[in-house]
């Protein structure tokens, strides 16, 4: 792949390169994020062709979010170090191919071993789409290429779930996975043509493979015995988390600096990500089956049914924004937590034949407003409590506790609400369970909302973070901190 461009060309986002670099980041990480939300809405149908319970389904879900967030420090390190065009390319291809062995999986045990090949590759990728940017555009353009960045991702969020639920029902579940290859060629040739190489010349030449090792095994062995309910595995994997903790303190390079947690609104924030995140990754994964199964709306009803909340996001987040940097953070992110779980408390109302004007808006709405409150000024949050030089790993730092709240709290919570083995074929069953589940959830964000209150300062601190950097749409996770390398050297 030959290089096009230097990377102190500082493209221009009005250039014909510029706006090919920004379609080969668009489309690449709207892969990862459309195949995060999009899963969930075809779990019914996967399950039935493939004859597939409850923990196969959980599976499909965290098998992708295991590797996505055992793996995506990772990546940014290889970025950094081998040059973030290639490594994105690699994980261009890498998806691609895992989401063909995805499309033509003839059952559930070999779309888990893909899907979890596609979290390796969503880790190469999603890094390096943001990094590309940074080290693209010349400083006065990247605010805008990063603002049309998360724009044309966040429509694309929105579309998602829609183009998801019909292929569905027209093609088949299949076709969702498969639609990822003409997308991935049309990235690949894009960044051969146009796309310029970077490098951090100050990246380490060492990385922290054992760090990598033993996160991806303490998660593992957790997750498989929160699934499982398996308390020895469980112990098991808390063990290896903490020989983790042990080997970040001992790393020359390590992938999480725990000294950045020495700072109180820098703990306070990622706590508050945990709890919040992992019912949001909990609500996401019940919700459109619940629609399914016990609601009897159709693949493409279902994935429409939580459109609002990207609507609101894409629409509001930067508003959002701008207010946490004009109060400080502490209020909207109290608040917008107990929003958020009056808005699950709301959810209750979705039950047999329930009324999307009556019993589904008012929930998902009233959710998404609440996120909208918060996501902004929590990302702002953590970002202000980092020393500039490691804005970059913080923010790394604050995407993968979001990724790891989301995998265990998908594991953990339906076998805790009683839904498990064979309860989607009992409606009944999986009702009661969603119940449940939603009045945890909302305990959850009650809780955040709490810590936030207690933890977070009512101002930042002094250094501004431009609203672009702020805001985001994809609410599977915060957005990566852009104007930095994964190590929070500028780019």
């Amino acid at each position: 792949m030959r290089n096009v461009a230097r990377v102190d060309a500082a493209l221009r986002l009005r250039s014909a390169q510029g706006r090919w670099v920004l379609l080969a980041t668009v489309l690449g990480s709207s892969m990862a994020m459309l195949d995060s939300t999009v899963v969930n809405v075809a779990l019914p149908t996967i399950g039935d062709d493939l004859d597939a319970d409850v923990g196969g389904l959980q599976w499909v879900v965290n098998g992708y979010t295991l590797a996505l967030a055992s793996l995506i420090l990772l990546g940014g390190a290889l970025g950094d170090r081998w040059g973030r065009r290639r490594v994105f390319v690699i994980g261009v291809v890498w998806f691609a191919v895992a989401s063909l062995l995805c499309g033509v999986a003839p059952n559930v045990e070999t779309l888990i071993a893909a899907r979890v090949l596609q979290g390796v590759g969503g880790a190469l990728l999603t890094p390096g789409s943001l990094a590309l940017i940074s080290a693209s555009f010349d400083t006065e353009d990247r605010g805008a290429a990063i603002g049309a960045w998360s724009g044309l991702g966040g429509v694309a969020t929105a579309i998602g779930p829609l183009l998801g639920g019909w292929l569905i029902e027209a093609v088949s579940w299949r076709a969702i996975f498969l639609l990822n290859i003409p997308l991935a060629a049309v990235v690949v040739w894009v960044c051969g043509r146009h796309v310029p190489e970077s490098r951090d010349p100050e990246a380490p030449e060492h990385f922290d493979l054992l760090g990598v090792a033993l996160t991806a095994g303490g998660l593992a062995a957790l997750t498989y015995g929160l699934i499982e309910s398996s308390t020895w595995l469980s112990v098991v994997g808390l063990v290896v988390l903490l020989l983790f903790v042990v080997q970040e303190r001992r790393s020359p390079n390590p992938l999480v600096p725990l000294g950045l947690f020495r700072d109180r609104v820098f703990s306070g924030a990622n706590v508050v990500t945990f709890v919040v995140y992992g019912a949001l990754g909990a609500v996401f994964f019940l919700l459109v089956v619940q629609l399914q199964v016990v609601a009897g709306y159709s693949p493409l009803a279902a994935g429409a049914a939580t459109l609002p909340i990207t609507i609101l996001m894409l629409l509001f987040s930067p508003a959002a924004g701008r207010l946490g940097t004009r109060i400080g953070p502490r209020v909207p992110m109290t608040v917008g937590p107990l929003v958020g779980a009056a808005g699950l408390l709301l959810m209750l109302r979705v039950g047999p034949d329930a009324s999307y004007l009556a019993d589904v808006a008012p929930g998902v709405v009233v959710f998404g407003i609440g996120l909208t409150i918060l996501v902004s000024p929590l990302t702002t949050a953590v970002l202000a409590a980092a020393p500039d030089h490691l804005a970059g790993t913080a923010s790394g730092v604050n995407n993968a506790v979001a990724r790891t709240a989301q995998l265990l709290a998908v594991a953990a919570l339906p076998p805790l609400v009683g839904i498990v083995g064979g309860a989607l074929s009992d409606p009944d069953l999986f009702d009661a369970g969603f119940d449940q589940a939603m009045l945890v959830c909302a305990a959850m964000m009650v809780a955040g909302g709490a810590i936030a209150w207690a933890t977070i300062r009512t101002r930042p601190r002094t250094h501004d973070i431009p609203i672009e950097q702020q805001a985001g749409c994809d609410v599977s996770a915060p957005r990566p901190y852009p104007a930095t390398s994964s190590h929070g050297r500028p780019s």
